[in-house]
């Protein structure tokens, strides 16, 4: 719940309402509650269960952990293209007004203060980059904040600045991707399913595909799509198995779906997609997430647990040169002897801080007494 003056609430109401329609990675409005008689309003926004703030993550992992500060980076890049795309602009982007959750080996990133927010038919180069700028500048701030808390050396400093500069690239190379219109020769169309390839590979849905004239000859076209939802893999798997999961996960999950769908049917070469998806859901994924949660504490979500585990097992496979099992990845789980690269170590984010006592009147009292 966040007091606001009236006016400032209902718009960033509005905002979230319209970025909950376009299903865009947000805090959920639950309501406005109007106060009168002194012109102001409380917002209140639904709880984003499994979520935390960049703190959390960097305060709990070595300070050298450049891997998981590249994925939280990225996840703020995948953030901002996804508002711009969708004519969103934040205004005060930084990784305080940001949430963060696990999907699969990725970190997603959601908005939590629309203050700022104004959503437009489509953005122009200025709006955007006032937005790319100010995320720069408040993530190299959050990052130094940090450092200064944890007691790094300033020698680090040059480095956070650096990796903060950086969300720009990764902004740019995402953009530049989604928004393509490479020109081929006519006889190599074959080149559209690479393209197309290359979207859904980063999740993207694509909408609409368009070839044009690209020359007075005909002999070259232009090839322009356009992208829809960020949700490529998770709208597969749940076609084939309900589950509602996020874009990470499911890009994990059905990499382990289509093995044993080809193990499945050297047995069975009748067995159709559907059916293979069930025979995994009943007999692989629910007993692997099952062990998998119990390894790490029941902490987190079951499904990222399992995500956890086969990230783990083939790591360590990989080390060992040889399939070392799920026994190995459950033990490395459970022990916290993962590896320190590995998505999996950013579970330590989803330890909880310790228990906090309740608000009671007496507690209270003797809080203002102190």
């Amino acid at each position: 719940m966040k007091e606001l003056p009236q006016r400032i609430a209902a718009k960033e109401y509005a905002v979230l309402r319209d970025l909950e329609r376009r299903s865009l990675p947000a805090v959920r409005p639950a309501g406005l509650v109007i106060q009168p008689h002194e012109d102001t309003a409380i917002l209140v926004t639904r709880y984003l269960d499994r979520s935390w703030q960049y703190r959390r993550l960097l305060m709990r992992l070595p300070p050298d952990a450049s891997k998981h500060r590249e994925r939280l980076l990225d996840a703020m890049a995948s953030l901002l293209v996804d508002l711009h795309r969708n004519g969103v602009f934040w205004g005060d982007c930084s990784l305080a007004n940001t949430l963060f959750s696990r999907d699969g080996q990725i970190l997603q990133a959601f908005l939590v203060d629309a203050e700022t927010s104004e959503i437009h038919p489509q953005l122009s180069d200025g709006q955007r980059q006032y937005d790319i700028d100010i995320l720069v500048e408040n993530v190299a701030a959050g990052m130094m904040d940090l450092a200064v808390r944890l007691e790094q050396p300033p020698e680090v400093e040059e480095l956070l600045i650096e990796e903060a500069c950086s969300v720009a690239t990764r902004y740019q190379a995402l953009r530049d991707v989604l928004h393509a219109q490479p020109v081929f020769a006519f006889g190599d169309r074959y080149q559209i399913e690479g393209q197309i390839r290359r979207l859904h590979d980063l999740g993207f849905a694509v909408d609409e595909v368009k070839l044009e004239s690209a020359g007075e000859s005909g002999e070259k076209v232009r090839l322009k799509v356009a992208v829809a939802a960020h949700r490529f893999h998770a709208t597969q798997l749940h076609d084939l198995t309900s589950l509602d999961v996020g874009e990470g996960q499911a890009r994990i999950l059905l990499g382990d779906l289509r093995a044993y769908q080809a193990y499945a049917r050297q047995a069975h070469p009748e067995l159709t997609d559907a059916r293979a998806a069930q025979r995994w859901l009943e007999g692989v994924l629910r007993p692997g997430m099952a062990r998998a949660h119990e390894a790490v504490g029941g902490l987190g979500d079951p499904i990222q647990a399992y995500c956890d585990l086969l990230e783990v097992r083939w790591l360590l496979s990989e080390q060992a040169g040889r399939d070392v099992g799920d026994a190995a990845a459950l033990d490395a789980l459970r022990d916290r002897s993962v590896p320190p690269q590995s998505a999996a170590k950013m579970a330590i984010a989803e330890a909880p801080t310790g228990t906090l006592p309740a608000l009671t009147p007496e507690l209270v009292a003797e809080l203002s007494d102190d």
